[in-house]
């Protein structure tokens, strides 16, 4: 929260792009029409909405039937669960592998003797590292599983087989919100990849202004927030207390309380700047993040920060994040072991820092460094 999402890496002329940015009447049906492309559906089977849960939603609501349990993966955020609980469905959970904080085959296949009826399963490829999908895709065949795609973290990644991530599954979602592969603060869109499923409602209400203009901001917010960040006055830091004042006057808005309608799009320059943004994304774009399991993670944060890292920017804090909404989301934490460990062991790689600076907080986070084959 600190550095608002991917708006840590902005540099002046993304804030001011971003902060002066506009849309054209048409730029919702072009984006539409470039996604439909892209992952191999049609126009009828696209729609673009203001969250990405929302798209989740509407994905679970058209792949299957009312009260179905969908498979989603062990370590994700409330979001996920919310969209799922919304549309009508029953989450369920996978436990995670340590390689890649995802299930794969041998997990996704636990998971279905313990829920043989389970009609779907999302694949979310965390912090876009993406998993073996012809594992998931044999498993899903075999037991009539829908497959939907979610492209928060791996938006133009690819699966080991060469395949781009959104082009397997009956359905394909992106998030278009903080930290987001694609990031344009907010916005979403669902591709229905199975064309026999009934066309997408294309939302046509536009967000709250108060929504759409703390957006608009975000970016200017995460940059003074960065500055601030380096002051204190009186042991208190300043980054820290701007960011508290931004969210008690509403300026700004933690991730997880993101609306979710499916009657609300994405505003006409945030459909703009995404679909320039996948334009413009790498082929087989590597992982959005690095990540690393340490021993006393505390400890190991503490320490960086003594030496000026701030790595508190942690994914995921608790299997289904964040902690305050845990709760409420009921984890059987006994069917998922590795992720409960997981989450008290990962520290995520920031994205605003360049590589070279890392090498300090490589060394250090090495000393206390879990290795995979020594995963206990």
């Amino acid at each position: 929260m600190y550095f608002l999402g991917q708006a840590g890496n902005y540099r002046w002329h993304n804030i001011l792009g971003q902060t002066f940015a506009v849309g054209l009447p048409g730029d919702i049906s072009r984006l539409r029409e470039y996604l439909s492309a892209r992952y191999d559906s049609d126009f009828p089977h696209t729609a673009i909405y203001h969250t990405g849960r929302s798209a989740l939603a509407a994905a679970v609501k058209a792949v299957v039937p009312k009260n179905s349990k969908v498979i989603i993966t062990s370590l994700t955020c409330y979001a996920v669960v919310q969209a799922i609980k919304s549309a009508g469905a029953v989450p369920v959970f996978a436990d995670a592998n340590p390689g890649t904080l995802h299930f794969g085959g041998k997990e996704l296949m636990q998971t279905l003797k313990r829920y043989p009826d389970a009609a779907a399963v999302v694949v979310q490829n965390n912090l876009g590292h993406a998993i073996d999908i012809t594992e998931i895709e044999k498993l899903s065949q075999r037991h009539h599983l829908k497959i939907i795609e979610d492209l928060a973290h791996c938006a133009g990644a690819a699966y080991p087989d060469g395949r781009e991530c959104g082009t397997v599954g009956d359905a394909t979602i992106l998030s278009f919100g903080k930290g987001k592969s694609v990031d344009t603060i907010a916005g979403g869109a669902l591709i229905l990849r199975d064309t026999a499923l009934a066309p997408c409602k294309q939302p046509k209400n536009r967000p709250r202004l108060s929504s759409s203009l703390r957006e608009r901001f975000y970016p200017l917010f995460g940059a003074e927030i960065r500055g601030l960040y380096h002051f204190s006055v009186r042991k208190r830091n300043l980054g820290r207390i701007f960011t508290a004042f931004l969210l008690k006057i509403h300026f700004i808005e933690k991730s997880a309380d993101a609306e979710l309608s499916l009657d609300r799009r994405a505003t006409l320059w945030q459909a703009r700047r995404a679909q320039k943004i996948l334009e413009n994304l790498p082929k087989n774009r590597p992982p959005m993040r690095d990540f690393r399991l340490v021993k006393d993670r505390e400890k190991v944060l503490k320490e960086l920060e003594k030496q000026g890292y701030i790595f508190q920017d942690t994914w995921y804090d608790c299997p289904v994040s964040p902690e305050r909404y845990y709760q409420k989301v009921h984890f059987p934490e006994q069917e998922c072991p590795v992720a409960v460990r997981l989450s008290k062991q990962i520290i995520n790689i920031p994205t605003w820092y360049s590589k070279a600076s890392l090498k300090s907080a490589y060394d250090l986070i090495k000393r206390y460094e879990i290795r995979e084959a020594h995963y206990d």
